[in-house]
């Protein structure tokens, strides 16, 4: 308990103090230049954006969620098949229990046990490799992403982008969200198609050594 509350203390903390780093930006721009919405355009030295929204509602990160979706349920229905299939088997193992030696009922039943854990691990694996790919996926569409939030942010005049969980208090006013998911599906689609490798120069033929001149006995 004492850990949560000092974590929420922590967490206060780091609002006030990014607020107060922003207060003196957003007084210069209440001077300067306030935010304009102007044809769609937003003029603010602070942008805000929704990045789960951006990642689940842009055409990037559907196509990662929906290829994430069917590796799920492919893996599901692995693991089904897998159950049945191990679910029969120790059925079939029991029945057979009363006609078989001790000894090799036994020995079968260890055979049995030690596949099962080879097969648990075999698929936790691939589960974690599944949160793998969550991961790496993410870190995919956020590497497309930055430059053209980058963009976005230098055409709106803005100096920072903060993400809307860490805004403690803010105004819909500035929020690009809507904008941000447009300019990164207009500019990298779905990113399925990954862009051409130049083939790399050919080596510049080695010129041959120059023949040894033999001298004319004449000449000497």
């Amino acid at each position: 308990m004492r850990f949560r509350s000092y974590c929420r203390h922590l967490q206060r903390l780091c609002r006030l103090v990014m607020l107060a780093m922003l207060v003196p930006v957003l007084s210069l721009s209440a001077q300067q230049a306030p935010a304009d919405l102007s044809l769609g355009q937003v003029r603010s030295p602070v942008l805000i954006i929704d990045i789960e929204r951006i990642f689940s509602e842009s055409l990037f990160g559907q196509r990662i969620s929906t290829e994430l979706q069917r590796q799920t349920e492919e893996l599901a229905a692995e693991n089904r098949q897998i159950e049945a299939a191990l679910t029969e088997e120790e059925r079939s193992l029991t029945l057979r229990r009363p006609d078989m030696d001790v000894a090799a009922f036994r020995a079968a039943a260890e055979e049995f046990d030690t596949r099962v854990q080879e097969i648990r691990r075999a698929q936790d694996g691939k589960e974690r490799a599944l949160q793998l790919v969550v991961t790496q996926g993410r870190d995919a569409f956020l590497a497309a992403a930055t430059p053209v939030l980058a963009q976005l942010m230098a055409e709106s005049g803005a100096a920072v982008i903060l993400d809307r969980r860490s805004v403690f208090l803010g105004v819909d006013l500035v929020d690009v969200t809507d904008i941000a998911i447009a300019a990164i599906d207009a500019q990298i689609g779905d990113g399925a198609i990954a862009p051409a490798v130049p083939e790399p120069d050919p080596a510049p033929a080695e010129e041959p050594d120059p023949e040894p001149v033999t001298p004319d006995p004449a000449d000497q």
